[in-house]
């Protein structure tokens, strides 16, 4: 019996997939349709599409955490991330500290 492992991804190899053209910025091409890709703790994930409410709550929870937060932080959506366990999540929303 063969045990397939999984190939899991730098940061480093996932951008070299991007500059490639293999992935485009957090999406793939899948039988001529674009889908979403995250890299987390290695893996390439499919996410699912952001409908209309979803979008809606985002934008709502964006101004709020602005308004609260002022200059004390900044507030990022849908941007990626690079984390130290082989990630590069694409948040809704993250607090970031400092300037811009």
């Amino acid at each position: 019996m063969n045990i397939v492992t999984p190939k899991r991804f730098t940061i480093d190899e996932y951008h070299r997939l991007i500059e490639l053209g293999f992935l485009q910025e957090g999406e793939s091409l899948r039988d001529g349709k674009a889908e979403r890709i995250e890299l987390i703790r290695g893996e390439l994930i499919q996410t699912v599409a952001k409908g209309t409410s979803h979008t809606f709550c985002k934008t709502r929870l964006c101004r709020q955490l602005d308004r609260l937060l002022g200059d004390r932080a900044v507030i990022r959506g849908q941007d990626p991330i690079t984390l130290p366990n082989h990630s590069e999540p694409e948040p809704d929303v993250a607090i970031a500290r400092g300037k811009d």
